[in-house]
């Protein structure tokens, strides 16, 4: 069963494998509650994104998949060392498996 890949801009597809998913980071805060404007170096990078592509399933040792709970479109937390940024067509993603989101929102 082919998956439908995510199309980032200048028509960049990305298809992860397995049970890896691709995530859209939310955009950090750029200013506290009380008004103060952080730098880029003081802002902290936010666990919650979109997701935007999924992988096939994870593969059991008898060779039957396990579909992926998560599906595109959920909005999802995820652990803060998990995964890896990658950058395609000028758009930030983070790609990680689906052990690493702890919850949908």
């Amino acid at each position: 069963m082919a998956k439908k890949a995510a199309k980032a801009k200048k028509g960049a597809r990305i298809v992860p494998l397995g049970d890896k998913v691709v995530l859209k980071r939310e955009v950090a805060e750029s200013t506290t509650a009380g008004g103060i404007v952080l730098p880029d170096s003081a802002q902290d990078k936010p666990q919650r994104g979109e997701v935007v592509a999924v992988g096939d399933g994870h593969v059991k040792s008898d060779g039957t998949k396990l579909p992926l709970t998560v599906k595109e479109g959920d909005r999802v937390i995820f652990s803060p060392y998990g995964g890896d940024e990658i950058k395609i067509g000028g758009e930030e993603y983070l790609l990680l498996r689906e052990s690493d989101i702890l919850a949908t929102y």
